[in-house]
């Protein structure tokens, strides 16, 4: 196992620029005593988060993302806060995608730039929604998108739309107050919506695979900040348990509740952090 597990652990890394760290504006958890017809509402694109600065993408990290000229283009030259995305449930092929040193022309023509903010702009978070369309419109870019903003009536409503959209691949909602100011930081003007709870762990270890995942990884074990130790299997794909995330690598994972012993109940592997 650990002959097979070195070779597996020889991943081409690419070296992105360095550039400033983005002070973005940052999510709350839903808080259930908000009055929803007060907020925009729209899906949570589980893509890359990617801050143009009106000359080049820099991602939350502070890294500059090597996207192609092409691409590029027809951005305009104001900053723009968005989501490198190409759909549901590809997180980890979009991570491959933009953070390659080297782009690849036919891989980037699958990616879109899905705006939901206009970072240091004036004006309320609605009167920022038009300023995004009207942008968008502008440019004409067939790369250059805007996150669908939508009103919902009630929290029944609000928790239906949700499940619908989970049932369909989404990651959950996110709802941002019509008369917000922009700011950076973590505050509840933006609030983030999901069924089910997610927080991050250290790899420290693997689990040899058993049946068809013979000569694979069976699951990755992790350690959580508050010491915990325990197995994630479910949501590896096929790719993840040939070339698992390294040892010391931050994951993010999915669970339900905890047990009695204060370990995560039906934990279930999301992605691996964003380091770049």
């Amino acid at each position: 196992m650990n002959g097979m597990l070195n070779s597996l652990l020889l991943i081409c890394c690419f070296q992105l620029s360095a550039a400033t760290k983005p002070d973005l504006l940052l999510a709350e958890v839903y808080n259930d005593a908000i009055d929803v017809q007060q907020y925009w509402v729209s899906e949570k694109l589980d893509g890359v988060r990617a801050f143009w600065d009106g000359k080049q993408l820099i991602s939350r990290g502070g890294n500059i993302i090597a996207a192609p000229a092409w691409f590029v283009a027809d951005f305009p030259q104001v900053e723009l806060d968005g989501e490198l995305w190409l759909g549901r449930n590809q997180f980890a092929d979009t991570l491959s995608i933009v953070s390659k040193h080297n782009a690849i022309d036919n891989e980037w023509r699958q990616v879109s730039y899905y705006i939901f903010e206009l970072p240091n702009a004036t004006g309320t978070f609605s009167q920022r929604i038009s300023a995004i369309n009207t942008i968008i419109q502008q440019q004409n870019s067939p790369f250059l998108k805007q996150v669908a903003q939508f009103r919902i009536a009630n929290k029944t409503l609000l928790l239906t739309k949700l499940v619908e959209l989970e049932d369909t691949g989404a990651e959950g909602l996110m709802l941002h107050h019509q008369d917000a100011l922009y700011k950076t930081g973590r505050n509840s003007d933006l609030l983030k919506l999901k069924t089910y709870q997610d927080t991050e762990a250290k790899v420290i270890g693997y689990r040899p695979g058993k049946g068809k995942y013979q000569g694979m990884v069976g699951a990755i074990i992790v350690k959580t900040i508050e010491g915990k130790e325990f197995a994630i299997g479910s949501g590896l794909t096929d790719e993840l348990r040939q070339t698992p995330p390294n040892i010391g690598a931050t994951v993010t994972y999915r669970y339900n509740g905890l047990t009695k012993n204060g370990l995560p109940r039906f934990a279930r592997f999301l992605r691996l952090r964003e380091e770049f």
